[in-house]
């Protein structure tokens, strides 16, 4: 099973000062996915980075820039992130007043899509779009602030998400963010997440050591 894991190190507990020589860290370490926190202060309380630092960014790494968007209205962003250099455009079914137009605007600009639920977010909101996107993101804290505490309470949702992908039989990402670490991260696998967004335990456990714990994430 462990094969099939993917880990995505949020760069929003990175070093900001030296946010270049991250990357290239996390590439050298093992990263399969880079992941992208972007918030406006709106949609989320806190503000983070944008379109111009990815594209800074773009060129020290050919990971895939697992980019989630905290920011509403969406859509007049995804043309400047998909041109910065995301590979998987991920955004709220809140931030949005049409999904359809939303997931259409992304595949517009060759990207694959995400869609991501908060805590509280209900599954009605992504049940009729399943089969058009490409990844799913469960948010296991309150979308806004890294280093947070897990929620255990999430797992139902992932475990229901996977069960409806299985009848349908279709292949995509079953990603889980939020207070990932050694110890609920077999909880999360379990569940049937295969993406596994990790910030504060990639990058302060062990001293640091990225690869070690990418490695460690994978295989526990």
């Amino acid at each position: 099973m462990t094969s099939s894991i993917k880990i995505s190190p949020s760069i929003l507990s990175a070093d900001f000062s030296k946010l270049g020589q991250e990357i290239i860290s996390l590439d050298k370490a093992g990263a399969d996915y880079i992941h992208v926190d972007v918030m406006d202060g709106h949609f989320v309380p806190n503000i983070t980075i944008g379109p111009e630092v990815i594209k800074k960014l773009r060129p020290l790494t050919k990971k895939v820039f697992d980019v989630h968007l905290m920011i509403s209205p969406v859509d007049k962003y995804i043309e400047a992130f998909s041109d910065a250099g995301a590979d998987i455009i991920t955004f709220h079914p809140e931030a949005t007043e049409n999904i359809d137009v939303t997931i259409n605007l992304i595949k517009k600009h060759k990207k694959k899509v995400g869609i991501s639920l908060k805590p509280k977010s209900s599954i009605n909101l992504i049940k009729d779009y399943i089969t058009k996107i490409d990844l799913i993101l469960i948010m296991s804290v309150e979308p806004g602030f890294g280093g947070q505490k897990f929620m255990p309470e999430v797992i139902d949702k992932l475990k229901d998400i996977k069960k409806i992908i299985s009848e349908k039989k279709i292949k995509l990402d079953l990603e889980i963010d939020g207070g990932i670490n050694f110890k609920n991260s077999k909880i999360a696998k379990d569940a049937g997440a295969n993406v596994l967004v990790s910030g504060s335990t990639i990058f302060n456990e062990n001293s640091g050591d990225l690869k070690k714990n990418i490695n460690l994430l994978r295989e526990s």
